[in-house]
């Protein structure tokens, strides 16, 4: 399966067709990843407020594919937009997630509390 790209400016390839991992159990997370990279999926949603990076990690790891090959998106909680937050937020979802980059990192909702 060939899945259509967006180039962003960075360069990078944004696959149009990704995996979202919102409101799942442990059990399909997991399994959803699997089968997801195994219909050739090369782009896999998650945030740090689903609590299923852990187990996105481990399906990643166990699976044959490439990580440079999985386009992996996470977000960040309104709640940790101010600096320090965001570094801490996205360090802990590279650790859950066992990996050293995300190809996109965003925020998952405004809060205009913070500045």
């Amino acid at each position: 399966m060939t899945v259509p790209t967006k180039t962003l400016p960075s360069g990078a390839e944004l696959p149009a067709l990704g995996l979202g991992t919102y409101d799942l159990d442990d059990d399909e997370t997991a399994d959803s990843v699997r089968a997801a990279l195994d219909a050739d999926y090369a782009h896999i949603d998650t945030a740090e407020g689903y609590r299923n990076e852990a187990v996105i990690g481990e399906a990643l790891a166990a699976s044959d594919v490439d990580r440079d090959d999985v386009f992996l998106t996470s977000k960040v909680l309104a709640k940790n937009l101010n600096y320090e937050s965001v570094i801490e937020s996205c360090e802990a979802s590279l650790d859950r997630l066992g990996t050293d980059y995300l190809d996109l990192y965003l925020i998952h909702w405004p809060n205009p509390a913070i500045s």
